[in-house]
């Protein structure tokens, strides 16, 4: 829209009757009540409704973090209704009142001197002041006297950094330094500094206030002045100075003739305009298409004030100062205003920096903009002051209120194990999921990690490659035996049992391959197995063999009853009896209740550790059983046998094989009860191994030391000769 034609302009001006009765437009008057369109239908203002500013300071509270700020208002209506606005607000966002203190319109030392104590006493850093600079002088001194330095005081602008400040004041509160306050929006209006540099009383004869001005600014009188004129010329002093008319208004100190920063002026400005162009819309409205009924228009020169009010409502244009003027559905401006920052120095001077802005214009949460690197506090640090009540949880801990306490007042309480901070409530603590944990700063949950024996670590490689080779070296006492198998030695308590224990050795170690790697269906069905049947094949032939001894030693005794026996050569069928029983056990044990794996979550702390489990424990503890039961058995006959005469008898060390292989896996039950994870899968590839170990030494180490180391031992009449003796 276009500035105004000059005709609207003489009618501002020169207003008629109707004009004068028309809407009324405020520039100074901030009442929130008057936001009120019931009760003042017709009111508007350039200023803005100072509850809007009281909004301002709470995003500002918000922004810095200060959860904890005490409040000191003016003891009015206006100061006390600004402060519940704030205190609602501030404790809407989660903030809470340290105190809340209301400053006595005329000035009582007392009260000044119990607020001071209740400043002092505070824990809260961040004062806000509601209140106006006249209310405030007294209090300010008696901060300052009581060396309170550490506090930030953030003020609305009835008082805040401004030259309204009296300088006598301003230059002694150091207690000052470093606060924020809101400053109304200044706009230039073009043209009005010019002027301002160009009156001279000569332009303006007419004006009473002229020369009086003059005076003041220039500390000069006008030889004119009735009152000079009227003095006894003993009384007047010899050093007075009189008016020139040569004196320049541009030379005059901007802190006392500031032609840059009318705040008033400028309203005034906005709200002339603002009548200006409605009543612009009104003169180029077009009949049929106006706004009023049946599209006509007003007269402008004989409009109702309600059709003047109508155009005023929707004023909509920018300013000269480039700044867009509306009113909203209140009759009010939207709040624009300036964040400012009193900074002083050690040699005493002080400026106000300008360091953000609250425009209610821009879009919701991006209202306020603050330049945080231009912001000094106290001392000239840089770092955000800190105003809480306590100090923030540690991470992975949440707050506990103190009971009688603000909920900014509480204590840190740890999360418990498996559970990470509520990220939207520092006061709650959520449990992970099963298959999660909280990652070392209780933040997140992160997946467990998976746990198995595998191939990649130390203690599976290790524990493979002790298998391998054990397999490997009773492979080589298999082939030596094969190589001498005519030689007395290997010939002795029955050959064909000692090939087929060395082969079922061989498979017992290479069978605890099985359980390194990552557990499935298959292998957890298989491994168990494997290791039942190969065990229960291996302790059967030392059972046979062990017979075998016993039942060689008894055909030579005339009267032992087990002479029969020999013929039927039953040792040939304890292998395979032994052995199928133990297959049967497994197809039961399989066909019923399976081995098959699981994720255990409970095993280890932060760990899934993926392990076989061993679905009926019933069977499968009979599957041992029968094991431990051939081996109980293998014993006590090797142990009856151990003192039959023989150079070679083979029963002494499968005596001592029985007692190792018992003792391992009487030792194993409670080790493998006691471990978790992982390490119970090493604890049993363990007993395998040893106990696999075991037997391969005290029934074969004797044998490969006589055929390696001493040969000559190796012969039938060697063996027959100590038969003899024996």
């Amino acid at each position: 829209m276009g500035s105004p034609t000059p005709f609207v302009t003489r009618l501002l001006f020169n207003p008629g009757p109707e004009l004068k009765k028309s809407a009324e437009i405020s520039y100074a008057s901030g009442l929130p009540l008057l936001s009120d369109k019931v009760q003042f239908p017709s009111f508007f203002r350039t200023t803005y409704n100072v509850n809007y500013e009281c909004i301002a300071i709470v995003q500002l509270v918000k922004y810095f973090n200060w959860t904890w700020v005490g409040v000191l208002c003016s003891d009015n209506d206006l100061g006390r209704s600004g402060a519940q606005l704030i205190t609602r607000e501030i404790e809407k966002n989660g903030g809470c009142i340290a105190f809340q203190e209301a400053l006595p319109i005329i000035s009582a030392m007392e009260s000044v001197y119990r607020i001071t104590g209740v400043i002092k006493n505070s824990r809260a850093k961040v004062i806000i002041l509601c209140c106006t600079m006249e209310n405030l002088i007294s209090l300010m001194e008696q901060i300052s006297v009581s060396n309170i330095t550490d506090k930030v005081w953030v003020g609305t602008s009835g008082w805040s950094i401004t030259s309204d400040f009296p300088r006598e004041i301003r230059e002694n509160l150091t207690t000052l330094n470093g606060s924020l306050g809101i400053a109304p929006q200044t706009g230039k209006i073009p043209g009005l500094k010019e002027f301002l540099y160009s009156i001279h009383p000569s332009r303006f004869p007419d004006d009473p206030y002229m020369k009086t001005f003059w005076e003041t600014a220039f500390h000069c009188i006008w030889p004119g002045n009735d009152a000079v004129n009227n003095t006894s010329p003993a009384l007047l002093k010899e050093d007075i100075v009189w008016c020139t008319g040569e004196e320049r208004p541009d030379s005059i100190d901007p802190n006392i003739y500031d032609v840059y920063n009318f705040k008033y002026t400028y309203k005034v400005h906005k709200a002339v305009f603002a009548v200006a162009h409605a009543l612009h819309q009104m003169k180029n409205c077009v009949p049929g298409k106006g706004p009023f009924k049946n599209g006509s228009c007003a007269d402008i020169y004989n409009h109702r004030p309600w059709q003047l009010l109508h155009y005023i409502k929707r004023v909509d244009f920018y300013n000269t100062a480039g700044q867009q003027i509306y009113f909203d559905e209140n009759g009010d401006i939207p709040i624009y205003v300036d964040i400012l920052n009193w900074q002083m120095f050690p040699n005493g001077t002080n400026q106000y920096v300008h360091i953000g802005s609250f425009d209610a214009r821009s879009p919701k949460g991006q209202e306020l903009n603050i330049w945080q690197h231009k912001i000094l506090w106290k001392g000239g640090n840089t770092h955000v002051p800190i105003s809480v009540c306590s100090d923030p949880c540690p991470k992975g801990y949440r707050r506990a209120a103190i009971q009688g306490q603000k909920i900014c007042c509480f204590d840190c309480l740890p999360c418990s194990e498996g559970e990470i901070l509520n990220p939207n409530d520092d006061s709650e603590c959520l449990k992970c999921p099963e298959d999660k944990w909280p990652d070392s700063r209780k933040e997140e949950c992160l997946p467990k990690l998976i746990q198995f024996l595998s191939y990649e670590e130390t203690l599976g490689s290790a524990l493979a490659c002790i298998s391998v080779l054990f397999c490997l070296l009773t492979f080589s006492v298999f082939c030596l035996f094969i190589i001498k198998r005519n030689t007395p030695i290997v010939k002795a308590n029955n050959r064909d049992l000692s090939y087929l224990l060395l082969i079922s050795l061989m498979f017992g170690f290479m069978c605890s391959l099985a359980f390194i790697g990552r557990p499935n269906r298959i292998m957890c069905m298989i491994r168990q197995v494997m290791f039942a049947v190969i065990f229960s094949l291996c302790v059967s032939t030392i059972l046979a063999k062990t017979i075998t001894v016993v039942m060689i030693f008894s055909a030579t005794n005339p009267d032992s009853k087990l002479k029969k026996l020999v013929v039927l050569r039953i040792p040939i069928y304890i292998v395979p009896v032994c052995t199928m029983v133990q297959i049967i056990l497994c197809i039961v044990w399989l066909t019923t209740d399976a081995p098959f794996p699981e994720f255990n979550m409970a095993a280890e702390i932060g760990i899934i550790v993926i392990e076989c489990n061993e679905g009926s424990r019933v069977l499968f503890a009979c599957v041992l059983g029968y094991m431990g039961l051939l081996a109980s058995i293998s014993l006590f006959v090797a142990f009856m046998a151990r003192k039959l005469p023989d150079t070679f008898n083979e029963t002494k060390f499968i005596t001592f094989s029985m007692l190792v292989f018992a003792s391992v896996w009487v030792t194993f039950i409670p080790a493998y009860l006691s471990t978790k994870g992982k390490q119970t899968v090493a604890v049993e590839i363990f007993a395998i191994l040893s106990s696999s170990a075991g037997c391969l030494f005290c029934i074969f180490s004797p044998k490969c030391y006589i055929i390696l180391l001493h040969p000559e031992m190796n012969n039938r009449q060697y063996i027959t000769g100590r038969n003899a003796r024996n």
